[in-house]
C-alpha cells in the first residue's frame, strides 16, 4: 500500500513539473516592456575591450568596466556607461585622438553620446587637450560640444571658457565665452 502511495506522488509531481514546464513561456516583447517600465537594461555587458577594424585596420577602441543596454526603449533606445568609458581613435597615418570620462550615455537613433564627468579629450598629432565637465558628441557630423565650462590647452595657449564646439579632431575649434590670452598669428 505505500508503494502505490509513493507512485501516486511521483506521478503527480511529475504532472505537475511537466504542466509547469509548459505554462512558463514569455513572449519576449512583454519581457522587454517588463523590464522598460522597471527602467532595468535587457543586458549587461563586463569589461568591454571593443575594437573596430576598416580594412583590416584597427581603427577605433573602445573600453569600458560596465556597459548597460537599454535598446528596448521606443522613444530613445540607448547605452549607458555608468563607470566610464574610454575611446580612441586611430587615423591612417597613425595619429590618434582620445576622448573618456567617468560617464556616458550614447542614443543609438540619434547617434549622439553624453559623455560627463571628468571629461577628457586629446589630440596627440596636434598637441590639443580639452577638459570639461560635460561634452556632447555627435557621431554622424562628427563634432563635439557643450555649455560647460571648460580649459582646451594648445601647443602655445591656454583657453578657458564657458561653451565650445569643436570638431572630432579638435583641429577647428570655436569657443563662446572666453578668458586667457591668445596667440593671433597675423
Amino acid at each position: 500500500m505505500t508503494k502505490s502511495i509513493v507512485n501516486n506522488i511521483i506521478n503527480i509531481a511529475i504532472v505537475l513539473t511537466v504542466a509547469m514546464f509548459f505554462s512558463c513561456t514569455n513572449d519576449p516583447k512583454e519581457v522587454r516592456d517588463f523590464l522598460a517600465d522597471k527602467n532595468l537594461p535587457i543586458g549587461e555587458a563586463y569589461n568591454i575591450n571593443l575594437r573596430h577594424t576598416d580594412s583590416g585596420r584597427i581603427d577605433i577602441r573602445m573600453k569600458a568596466p560596465l556597459m548597460l543596454d537599454f535598446s528596448n526603449r521606443n522613444f530613445q533606445p540607448y547605452s549607458e556607461f555608468p563607470k566610464g568609458i574610454k575611446i580612441i581613435s586611430i587615423e591612417k597615418n597613425g595619429d590618434s585622438i582620445t576622448i573618456e570620462g567617468d560617464y556616458a550615455k550614447s542614443y543609438k537613433k540619434t547617434a549622439v553620446s553624453e559623455i560627463k564627468n571628468n571629461v577628457v579629450i586629446i589630440n596627440y598629432a596636434q598637441k590639443n587637450k580639452l577638459t570639461t565637465s560635460q561634452i556632447y558628441w555627435d557621431q554622424k557630423t562628427h563634432y563635439y560640444f557643450t555649455e560647460k565650462k571648460f580649459i582646451f590647452y594648445t601647443p602655445s595657449d591656454t583657453i578657458r571658457g564657458t561653451g565650445f564646439e569643436a570638431s572630432e579632431d579638435l583641429k577647428k575649434w570655436w569657443v563662446k565665452n572666453q578668458s586667457g590670452i591668445i596667440n593671433i598669428k597675423d
